[in-house]
């Protein structure tokens, strides 16, 4: 679908204004690469609305998900208030995320951000976005494990007690605060070398795009040891091999909570589609996890039947004692 420059700027607006709550006494940088330019365009035209001064810096695109940014824009990050990242790649698991975001400023990443994406996900009712995400992370407090079961031959458990409940409802008002825009999903970091069975991703996989012949992982101790399947599944063991045997340990499980996203072959989109659970490789330590490697991988799963503990809070994606009433 085609957008107007206005509707993509009006998606800047409450990108910047309603999600980032920037303010006219303060400092915006906006993070872009080639490949995003009209979006971080627009957000910068946005920002010299909103704000007191709104810089935009273009660099490289990076080659992988959780690949640092040059330093000159590290540093930079840490010298403003607000920092969003309209890139192909995800800065969210850089570590100049996490220097910025530890001196109190506000960052929001939008990898792989596409035009359609921003105006439709931004233009969703962020109450019901809340209202769903809080309640799941509320029924994760206290959980032990987590076991995802679907049709297609996903049987794979993940202990995760007293690991740290992320609800990411696209909302990053407070000092410090990180995360994806637009957003809507909870995620946690399950115990390293911990997790075993079978994941079949059969929506898409970040880095390789929608999967047409799904990818089936085998997960020994926490480790994808096996990948099979098509096309997606030698790109995917490409990307692991990039970055080493870290790249393969399970780093997060999550849940989508926003009604507007669709399965495009975007993570910063799929991971958010209702319905739908998520399961990453790689680096997790800005989730409260111990492994530091500069990948970071999303497989996105549909249909599941999802367990906490012993209880079903989830039947073929749809979540049980929830109506979103959308």
């Amino acid at each position: 679908m085609n957008f107007s420059e206005k509707e993509l700027y009006d998606a800047s607006l409450i990108a910047l204004r309603d999600c980032m709550g920037l303010k006219m006494n303060e400092t915006l940088l906006i993070i872009t690469d080639e490949t995003r330019r009209e979006i971080g365009s627009a957000l910068h035209k946005a920002g010299k609305e909103l704000c007191n001064e709104s810089m935009v810096v273009e660099m490289k695109s990076r080659e992988i998900n959780g690949q640092e940014p040059p330093t000159a824009i590290a540093e930079l990050m840490k010298m403003v208030d607000v920092v969003v990242c309209p890139t192909a790649k995800s800065l969210t698991h850089t570590n100049a995320r996490r220097e910025a975001s530890k001196v109190g400023v506000r960052v929001g990443t939008m990898p792989g951000i596409t035009v359609d994406t921003m105006v439709r996900c931004l233009n969703a009712d962020y109450e019901k976005i809340v209202g769903l995400t809080n309640y799941i992370a509320k029924k994760l407090e206290g959980v032990k494990t987590i076991r995802v079961v679907t049709e297609k031959g996903t049987d794979v458990t993940m202990p995760v007690e007293s690991r740290m409940i992320i609800p990411s409802r696209g909302v990053l008002r407070e000092k410090g605060e990180g995360g994806n825009l637009p957003s809507g999903e909870v995620f946690l970091a399950p115990w390293e070398d911990k997790t075993n069975g079978r994941v079949v991703v059969d929506g898409s996989m970040a880095s390789v795009g929608l999967c047409e012949t799904p990818i089936t992982i085998d997960i020994v101790n926490g480790y994808a040891e096996t990948v099979t399947g098509g096309e997606e599944a030698k790109k995917l063991v490409e990307l692991f091999e990039k970055s080493g045997r870290e790249a393969r340990a399970v780093a997060e499980f999550g849940i989508g909570t926003n009604y507007k996203a669709k399965l495009i072959g975007m993570i910063l989109e799929d991971e958010k589609v209702l319905g739908t659970i998520h399961i990453a490789f790689g680096n997790n330590i800005t989730m409260g996890g111990k492994i530091s490697v500069s990948s970071h991988l999303d497989g996105l799963v549909k249909e599941p039947d999802v367990y906490f503990d012993d209880e079903l809070v989830m039947k073929k994606g749809k979540m049980l004692g929830f109506e979103m009433n959308v």
